[in-house]
């Protein structure tokens, strides 16, 4: 069973951002392909099977659109925007091999077409790629931002590693995985696109939070999406998290707010890893009987809020109603 999360505004859409954007990611697509370029066949072979999927490329839009909203004129942009989706990649690639996920995007992971082996070094192929492009930019700034990026969402996975199949994991502890994991390269997509302009610490620092919050509200909704959105839109199974004992914040709040009973089947499903055929159905019930995947949401649009606020210092324009739409979209959507 898989219950369909409320979200709204239901017509979110991100169609004006890609729109403003569409020709420099026209570039930023054909960086991508030059540099998966290899002698080692295997190598573009694994990279552009997942960089080819379909994903919808927000982190390397926001870059684009960050840097255009600071009045940049360039073409620094467009390395940065791939370096960054080079990094997503590689993590991504990563993270199948550590969560052993059998599908990504629709499609089988990489890891289970060529092995555990390939996708790590591949991934770490595509990281040097990304710190090659972010060194021909020449802009020492961008390269500390990406690069401290790099490192923090290491410390995440591994700060996840800690808490898996732990019920005991507190909100705030699961916030700072997601913090560090996932909102931190969102953060310095951003972060980078007024750098480059050379713009104030204070416009630096609003896209830098308009990005750190946007990517917290894009992760509790992908928390939610996983217990109640729609398995054909997902490009994943619902319910992957609870097979793979993930510890998630509708888990979280489900535990506390459960019973002792209640607790004990978390403890049995996520810690021990016995599950059975219908304790899916059970958990879904039990975060809806808490309110957990409703107040997850509630979670992702107050971060969400304080990303559009943080982009108050600008003035009007179509790019940062773009940024704000990107935020309903993502706040707002079911896959």
């Amino acid at each position: 069973m898989a219950v369909v999360v409320p979200f709204s505004p239901a017509d979110a859409t991100i169609e004006r951002l890609v729109e403003l954007v569409n020709a420099d990611m026209g570039r930023v697509n054909s960086e991508i392909l030059s540099r998966t370029g290899s002698e080692v066949t295997m190598i573009p072979e694994v990279a552009n099977h997942l960089i080819s999927s379909g994903g919808k490329r927000l982190r390397p839009m926001l870059t684009l659109a960050t840097a255009r909203l600071n009045g940049y004129s360039g073409d620094g942009h467009i390395k940065l925007a791939a370096a960054v989706e080079f990094m997503h990649t590689a993590t991504l690639l990563h993270d199948d091999v550590v969560d052993q996920s059998d599908m990504r995007r629709g499609r089988p992971a990489a890891r289970k077409v060529w092995g555990n082996e390939a996708s790590v070094l591949v991934g770490d192929f595509l990281l040097g790629q990304a710190f090659k492009m972010m060194v021909e930019v020449g802009s020492l700034r961008a390269l500390e931002i990406l690069s401290s990026a790099a490192a923090v969402i290491a410390e995440g996975e591994v700060m996840q590693l800690g808490a898996a199949k732990n019920t005991a994991t507190t909100e705030d502890e699961y916030l700072a995985v997601i913090r560090a994991k996932t909102a931190e390269l969102f953060a310095a997509a951003c972060e980078v696109g007024p750098v480059l302009t050379q713009r104030s610490k204070a416009e630096a620092a609003a896209c830098r939070s308009f990005g750190m919050n946007l990517g917290i509200a894009f992760q509790l909704v992908d928390d939610a999406l996983d217990y109640g959105g729609k398995a054909a839109k997902l490009g994943k199974n619902t319910g992957d998290d609870f097979r793979e004992g993930k510890i998630t914040l509708p888990v979280v709040l489900s535990f506390r707010r459960g019973s002792e009973s209640e607790r004990a089947f978390w403890t049995q499903t996520l810690e021990k890893g016995e599950v059975s055929d219908s304790d899916f159905e059970t958990a879904v019930g039990l975060m809806i009987k808490h309110r957990a995947l409703e107040d997850t949401i509630k979670r992702a649009q107050h971060y969400g809020a304080i990303a559009r606020d943080a982009l108050a210092l600008y003035p009007a324009s179509e790019m940062k109603q773009a940024l704000e739409e990107a935020v309903e979209f993502c706040t707002a959507r079911t896959h």
